[in-house]
C-alpha cells in the first residue's frame, strides 16, 4: 500500500514575504509572480505542470452505465433538449442590433433582467459537457448554433470584443460604483462556455470569439487604476480570474495571467493565505470562484499564496461550515463563525445554494489534482451523493435553487423557461460532467475514487476496464480489465474514510492478503491481464453526526448517505413547490418531533428495513427513513434529540 501524500506546503515565511508585498503588486496591476517570467504552458515539448500529481481521465474516456448518475444525466439531457437556441439568442441578437423573432425566456433571462446572457454561457458549457461525455452529438450542434449566433452578435456589435445580451453601458453603471448585478459574472459564463466549446468540441469559432471578450476585460480593467478595480471587485464577477487562467494555459500565452490577476480580490484572499477565517458574513457563490482561480494560478506558477489561501479555504469550509450532506451556507451567505453551524441553521430554511455545491466539487477536484488524497474524495462523494444527486427532479430534468436541511422542509424546482436561475445553470453543467471525477491517473497507476458504474479508458496504457456496482445500495463494486498493453501498472482503490478495516478485497474471485486502511488508497501493482477482476466489499456503519456548537442536533448518515425523514407533503399548493428557490417553511408548519434518547445511544432508534430504508421510533411514534437524494416529499435531515 502506498501513501499518496500532499506536497510539502509553502513555508510560513515565502507565504509572509508574499503576503508583504501584495499591496504593491496589485498596484502594479499584476498579483505575485510577474507572469512575463513564467514559461510557457501546453506548447510542445515543454514540461507538464510541476504542481499537478493526478490527471482525471478526460470526459471522452468515461462512460457512464445503468444506475442513478446515468439516469440523472439522461433527464438533465431531456431539460436542455426543451431549450430552443434560438431562444437563448434572443437578447443577444436585440442588443447587437439584429433581427429576432424568438420568443423570449422569463426569470432571469428575460429581456428587462440584468444578467440576461449568463443561462445562455452555462448552456453552452453543458453542450460541450454532454458531448464529450455522452457523445450526444445533438449536444455539440446545439452548441455551435449558439457559437455561430454569438460571433454574429459580437462582429455585428463592433465594440473591439465585447459581447453580452445587455448594453455596454452596464459597465459604464459599474465603473461610476452604481449597483448593477453582476455583468462580470455574466461575462465570466458567456467566456467560461466559449472555453467548453473550444476545448471539448474543437468549435472553430469559440476561440476567436473568447479571445475578442478576452481583449476587451483586458483593455477595459487596464484603463482602471488598481484601487479602483479592487471596488469594483465588491460586485459579484463569478470565475473571471479562472477564466482567464484557462486561457493562459490553452494559448500557452502568459499576458493572461495578468488580464488575471486584475481579477483577484485581495482583501479576500489575503486572510486565506493566512490562514484566517474571515468569512463570516460574505457571500458564498461569489467567492468560491475566486479560490478555482487561486488554485488554478497556482497549479500554473507554483506562487505560494494562492495555493496556501486555496488549501485553507477548502479546509475550513468543509471542516467548520458543511453540513452533513456537503453543502455549505444559509441565505446564500456564511452568516456564523466557523464550528456554529446550529446558529447559522437555525436562521433561515434557505440553506445550501445548490451554485455553491457546485463550485465546491470544482475547487475539490482541482485540489485533488495537485495532491491526490482521499480526503478530497471523501468530501466530493458526500456533496455528489446527497446534494447534487438529491436536487435534480425524476424525468423532468428540472432542479433546485437550495436544498434545504430545515425541519419540514421540501425541494422547490425550477420550471421550463420562467426561472433561470444560476443554479438552473451550473446543474446542467454538472448533471453534464457526471463521470468527472471518478477515474484519475498518475505516471503509472489508475486511481478508482467513486463507486459508479461505469467503462473507463486510460490510452497511455491501453486499459479499458468497466465498473459494475450498485453502490450504496449495496455497498460493492466489481472492477474487470477489459484490454491492457501489459506490463506492471497500479490500481488504486479508494479506501472511503467512512468504512473500517473489516471491509474485504477479492482479486480474481480470491480473498485477498491486503489490509484495509480507511482514508488511504490501497495500491494493488501487478501484471493485469485481460480478465483480471477486482471487488471490493465495503462495510457501511450507520452513525449520528451533530452540529458541534449544539450536539443536540444531530443528523443520520450511513457510510457517505445522508438519510431524511419522511412526511407527508400534503397540503404543499403548486405555488410552495413550483417557481420557488427555497420552501417558505413558516407558510406550512408541520411539527417535526424530537428523539427521546433516555440515555442510550440515538443509532439504536433505527432499524433497518432493507436497502438504505429505516423506521425511527422517536419515543412518541415511528418516523421512515430513506436518503435524502431519494426524498421529494417533505423531510427531515437534522432531529433534536433529548
Amino acid at each position: 500500500m502506498r501513501d499518496h501524500r500532499s506536497p510539502p506546503r509553502p513555508s510560513r515565511r515565502a507565504v509572509a514575504l508574499a503576503l508583504s508585498s501584495l499591496p504593491a503588486m496589485i498596484g502594479a496591476g499584476r498579483v505575485l509572480a510577474d507572469p512575463a517570467t513564467i514559461r510557457p504552458f501546453g506548447v510542445e515539448g515543454a514540461d507538464p505542470i510541476p504542481q499537478q500529481k493526478a490527471w482525471p481521465l478526460a470526459a471522452g474516456e468515461v462512460r457512464l452505465l445503468d444506475g442513478p448518475f446515468l439516469d440523472a444525466q439522461t433527464w438533465n439531457l431531456a431539460f436542455m433538449r426543451r431549450i430552443d437556441p434560438d431562444r437563448l439568442l434572443h437578447s443577444f441578437r436585440l442588443n447587437a442590433g439584429l433581427p429576432s423573432n424568438a420568443q423570449p425566456l422569463g426569470g432571469w433571462e428575460a429581456p428587462s433582467c440584468e444578467l440576461r446572457g449568463h443561462f445562455t454561457g452555462h448552456y453552452l458549457s453543458a453542450c460541450a459537457l454532454a458531448y464529450a461525455g455522452a457523445g450526444d452529438a445533438d449536444m455539440k450542434h446545439r452548441g455551435d448554433v449558439i457559437v455561430a449566433g454569438l460571433a454574429q452578435c459580437q462582429a455585428a456589435l463592433g465594440e473591439g470584443g465585447y459581447l453580452s445580451a445587455f448594453p455596454i453601458k452596464a459597465f459604464d453603471q459599474l465603473d461610476a460604483n452604481g449597483f448593477v448585478w453582476a455583468p462580470f459574472y455574466t461575462l465570466h459564463k458567456i467566456m467560461a462556455g466559449l472555453y467548453e466549446m473550444h476545448v471539448q468540441t474543437g468549435n472553430p469559432q469559440a476561440l476567436p470569439v473568447l479571445l475578442g471578450m478576452a481583449g476587451w476585460a483586458d483593455a477595459w480593467s487596464a484603463a482602471r487604476a488598481p484601487a479602483h478595480m479592487q471596488t469594483i471587485l465588491d460586485q459579484e464577477f463569478g470565475g473571471m480570474s479562472e477564466v482567464f487562467y484557462n486561457l493562459a494555459a490553452t494559448t500557452s500565452d502568459p499576458r493572461w495571467i495578468a488580464v488575471g490577476d486584475r481579477f483577484v480580490k485581495a482583501r479576500f484572499i489575503t486572510p486565506l493565505a493566512e490562514r484566517r477565517d474571515e468569512l463570516q458574513g460574505l457571500h458564498m457563490n461569489t467567492h468560491v470562484p475566486q479560490v478555482i482561480g487561486a488554485v488554478r494560478r497556482y497549479a500554473l506558477t507554483g506562487e505560494p499564496v494562492s495555493g496556501e489561501a486555496a488549501a485553507f479555504f477548502w479546509e475550513t469550509v468543509t471542516q467548520a461550515r458543511t453540513y452533513a450532506t456537503g453543502g455549505s451556507s444559509n441565505r446564500e451567505h456564511w452568516l456564523a463563525p466557523p464550528h456554529h453551524l446550529a446558529e447559522e441553521w437555525i436562521q433561515a430554511a434557505d440553506h445550501q445554494e445548490c451554485c455553491c455545491a457546485y463550485n465546491m466539487l470544482k475547487l475539490t477536484r482541482a485540489l485533488y489534482q495537485l495532491s491526490p488524497q482521499v480526503r478530497y474524495i471523501d468530501y466530493y462523494e458526500r456533496n455528489l451523493l446527497n446534494h447534487r444527486l438529491g436536487t435534480i427532479e425524476p424525468e423532468t430534468g428540472r432542479t433546485t435553487y437550495f436544498l434545504s436541511v430545515a425541519p419540514g422542509a421540501w425541494k422547490t424546482l425550477a420550471t421550463d423557461d420562467a426561472t433561470f436561475w444560476c443554479c438552473t445553470g451550473t446543474a446542467m453543467e454538472d448533471f453534464a460532467k457526471l463521470a468527472d471525477a471518478i477515474y484519475a491517473r498518475d505516471r503509472d497507476g489508475l486511481f478508482v475514487n467513486l463507486f459508479i458504474a461505469s467503462q473507463a479508458h486510460w490510452p497511455e496504457q491501453g486499459v479499458r476496464l468497466e465498473q459494475a456496482t450498485r453502490f450504496p445500495d449495496e455497498p460493492v463494486t466489481r472492477i474487470t480489465i477489459h484490454e491492457t498493453k501489459g506490463g506492471v501498472w497500479s490500481l488504486r482503490l479508494r479506501m472511503p474514510s467512512w468504512t473500517t478495516r473489516e471491509s474485504v478485497v477479492l482479486i480474481n474471485g480470491a480473498p485477498s492478503e491486503v489490509t484495509v486502511e480507511p482514508g488511504a488508497y490501497l495500491d494493488i501493482r501487478r501484471a493485469w491481464k485481460p480478465g483480471d477482476g477486482v471487488e471490493l466489499r465495503l462495510v457501511m456503519p450507520l452513525h449520528a453526526e451533530s452540529l458541534r456548537d449544539n450536539p443536540a442536533i444531530q443528523a443520520f448518515v450511513v457510510g457517505p448517505v445522508v438519510l431524511a425523514g419522511q412526511f407527508s407533503s400534503q397540503g404543499l399548493s403548486p405555488d410552495l413547490v413550483n417557481n420557488q428557490q427555497g420552501p417558505a417553511v413558516y407558510r406550512a408548519p408541520i411539527t417535526i418531533p424530537a428523539i427521546l434518547a433516555k440515555g442510550r445511544p440515538v443509532v439504536e432508534r433505527l432499524r433497518s428495513t432493507g436497502d438504505l430504508t429505516y423506521v425511527l421510533d422517536t419515543g412518541e411514534g415511528e418516523v421512515a427513513l430513506k436518503p435524502l437524494n431519494q426524498s421529494w416529499a417533505r423531510h427531515a435531515v437534522y432531529w433534536t434529540v433529548t
